[in-house]
């Protein structure tokens, strides 16, 4: 009675009914399949497979007929290619599906990188958008070097011509190059329209 109710507790897991299955690690089987898969997808399996077939027909025709174990029909041969083709089969499809659930995670990476260096190209044409725009407003080497170039052509054009109208006027020149008795006002008119 005690047993009795010891099995009908709850707090108490219960014993395992039915018949126990081997256990197996899943990764390792996947391995085998892959390995046994890649070979049988050789040139080697092939020939291989050829020559026992040939050799197992030579052996059941050629042979004296005690020692023949599989007679004209072969049967015998006809069922273990027969259970070669169907274990072939499983393990080529298990080995195929582990080959897309790591083409389905390196998709997935590819993916990730993808988005990640699209965000990062889109990030850097920002950067450079507005450092143009920063650019725009900041007076280059070679704006500066034209605009005084320009600034130089107009002095020396306002130089002469003051240089003309003194030699009009007849006036003697000072070593400043302006006469004794110009008036200022012409001067500073001739230097506020460079």
């Amino acid at each position: 009675m005690a047993e009795q109710r010891r099995a009908e507790r709850l707090d108490q897991p219960r014993e395992p009914r039915g018949v126990k299955l081997p256990r197996f690690d899943p990764e390792a089987f996947g391995r085998w399949s892959e390995g046994i898969a890649r070979s049988m997808g050789t040139a080697n399996f092939i020939v291989y497979m050829t020559l026992v077939i040939g050799v197992w027909f030579g052996w059941n025709t050629l042979a004296p007929a005690s020692l023949r174990f599989d007679p004209y029909t072969f049967t015998f041969l006809t069922l273990v290619l027969s259970l070669q083709a169907s274990y072939a089969a499983p393990l080529i499809l298990l080995a195929q599906n582990r080959q897309a659930d790591r083409d389905r995670v390196a998709l997935e990476e590819d993916r990730r990188r993808a988005t990640a260096q699209k965000a990062d190209t889109e990030y850097l044409a920002r950067e450079i958008a507005a450092l143009r725009i920063a650019l725009g407003e900041v007076a280059t080497r070679d704006f500066v070097r034209t605009e005084l170039t320009r600034l130089a052509e107009e002095l020396d054009e306002a130089s002469q011509r003051r240089q003309r109208r003194q030699q009009e006027k007849g006036r003697p020149r000072t070593a400043g190059g302006e006469g004794l008795d110009e008036p200022r006002d012409e001067v500073d008119s001739d230097l506020r329209n460079v």
